[in-house]
């Protein structure tokens, strides 16, 4: 057997009190954690409408099954070309990240999905930010922001949003 799989063995026996689990996300808790990063949120059915970057989110959840999303319009469907949409569907294979670009009721989305118990503060905050990075690198860089290939600038600017609400976040 070789150390790196000695190691992943003997991590994945650790007990549970060596990471502090965090409380099941639930539609207060997600709550707290918008207005936290956007004072001016508003509830709205079940979820709460907010800004992130700029860009105007909509969060949904449904407790009974147990799922989250959160959602950007960018623009009309109608008239995305081929290229576009093969290019849509490339980014979310691997740069949109956790986000992804959706289409329904004849609108281009930004969305992040997500069972809502089992979703962690930071991964909400991150989901969050690769929304909001979505929807404004669309017809660009198509990233989510976390992770960028090549040396230029726009992948520092993309990870500064997530990290500041990351930091946001931290005494939640």
């Amino acid at each position: 057997m070789t150390r790196w799989l000695t190691l992943c063995l003997v991590a994945l026996t650790l007990p549970a009190t060596a990471q502090e689990a965090e409380a099941p996300m639930t539609y207060e808790r997600l709550g707290r954690i918008v207005f936290a990063l956007d004072p001016e949120a508003e509830p709205q059915g079940p979820g709460f409408t907010m800004r992130i970057g700029g860009v105007s989110i909509l969060v949904v959840t449904d407790q009974d099954a147990d799922r989250m999303r959160a959602m950007s319009p960018i623009r009309p469907a109608e008239g995305l070309t081929q290229a576009d949409l093969e290019r849509m569907m490339q980014a979310n294979f691997d740069s949109a990240l956790d986000a992804r670009y959706a289409i329904a009721n004849g609108t281009l989305w930004s969305v992040f999905i997500h069972a809502l118990s089992p979703l962690e503060r930071d991964e909400f905050i991150s989901g969050l930010g690769q929304v909001a990075n979505v929807a404004q690198s669309y017809g660009t860089l198509y990233s989510g922001g976390a992770l960028q290939y090549g040396g230029g600038d726009s992948g520092g600017l993309q990870r500064q949003l997530i990290d500041e609400l990351l930091k946001k976040g931290e005494d939640l």
